[in-house]
């Protein structure tokens, strides 16, 4: 029969073990979860790096003659000098509409 003193040695031993796994397999698991959160971020950082490129390449195009150009065309309905406006009427339109006219 085991002694006393060699039972609880065994018991100490195993209980030290169990703890040591568990503490392992949850260190495993943060590490796990930090790489995930890693690799999350690291998509975000890509995404915003795209955003800050594309948003620079358009800085860099408004800065030149011909994108101020483009924006008075797009945004504020502008004509370059020398340049014509055609208007063109849809058949459904009624002819009761009032004309465009020249300020």
């Amino acid at each position: 029969m085991p002694t006393l003193r060699r039972i609880i040695l065994i018991t100490l031993s195993v209980l030290g073990l169990a703890i040591t796994f568990s503490y392992y397999k949850f260190e495993l698991d943060r590490i796990a979860q930090i790489r995930e959160s890693i690799g999350k971020s690291e998509e975000v950082l890509r995404q915003k790096q795209e955003s800050v490129r594309n948003y620079r390449e358009k800085v860099a195009f408004y800065k030149t003659q011909e994108g101020v150009e483009h924006l008075a065309r797009e945004q504020y309905n502008l004509v370059g000098k020398g340049e014509r406006v055609i208007l063109l009427r849809s058949p459904d339109v009624s002819e009761a509409e009032p004309e465009l006219q020249s300020e």
